[in-house]
């Protein structure tokens, strides 16, 4: 069992979104960008900061397994969507091929929890690989 934690200041994925013109496209994917652009609100970038520091738990979480299959992430090789039976509960999706295949192979469950603040957002992955 692997953890990773992240937090991040909302301000700064704020500036990054508005004053960095490819920020988004290279974090996040079309999915993600989609469904949290259809926030008109200014909560829009505390759930930006949510899924960014999701993806750097969860890259935490998985280091010793990637390394030691000598896998590489990136920010778009993981997409954070919500359950469709759970509207609020957040899911990880991988999408690079190598990391698909070495959670199959390792039986690896991953559990991740997201919550922000207008300041913070923070994000706890775990990663289990002792399921049955």
């Amino acid at each position: 069992m692997f953890c990773g934690t992240d937090i991040i200041e909302v301000s700064r994925i704020k500036k990054a979104i508005e004053t960095t013109k490819e920020f988004k496209n290279k974090v996040f994917t079309q999915n993600e960008i989609n469904d949290i652009d259809s926030i008109k609100s200014e909560m829009k970038y505390q759930r930006y900061a949510g899924r960014f520091a999701a993806k750097e738990a969860i890259f935490k979480a998985m280091s010793k397994l990637l390394t030691k299959e000598n896998i590489t992430m990136d920010f778009l090789d993981v997409e954070i969507e919500n359950m469709e039976s759970l509207k609020r509960r957040p899911r990880v999706n991988f999408l690079k091929e190598d990391i698909i295949k070495l959670v199959e192979k390792e039986n690896i469950d991953i559990d991740i929890s997201i919550s922000h603040i207008n300041e913070n957002a923070m994000a706890v992955a775990i990663v289990d690989t002792r399921r049955e």
